[in-house]
């Protein structure tokens, strides 16, 4: 008989708190109701600041280096390269990601939310 308790396997990422390569498809048009409800009192996906920084051309940046902003020190210094993967784990719990964080948020547990956020961010936030 197997073991009554077994641990979960470690993603290829140990530092990681959530594997996006185990996320699900994530769906545009919920993640844009997602966004709508929990993220856009402080943010817009164009590269305008509100309480947060603008998130135009969020993929591929770095965290801490949007002009115009000021973001706390924490945020600066994690040098986070944003994409699917840095975003899924980030979104899980942004002040245990970024100890120090000013964001407000709590974060999404559900897998599929923050994959339907991230498809929504990918697709809204491009320099097109």
């Amino acid at each position: 008989a197997p073991p009554p308790h077994t641990t979960p396997t470690k993603s290829s990422h140990p530092e990681t708190m959530a594997d996006f390569a185990a996320a699900p498809e994530g769906d545009t048009a919920k993640g844009a109701k997602i966004f709508k409800t929990k993220c856009a009192q402080c943010h817009v996906t164009e590269m305008a600041h509100k309480q947060g920084p603008g998130l135009k051309g969020l993929f591929g940046r770095v965290s801490g280096t949007t002009e115009g902003f000021a973001y706390s020190a924490a945020n600066k210094n994690k040098g986070v390269n944003w994409g699917e993967e840095t975003l899924y784990d980030y979104l899980l719990n942004p002040k245990k990601y970024i100890p120090g964080t000013k964001m407000v948020f709590a974060g999404l547990k559900k897998p599929q939310d923050r994959a339907d956020l991230i498809a929504y961010l990918k697709e809204s936030t491009a320099n097109a």
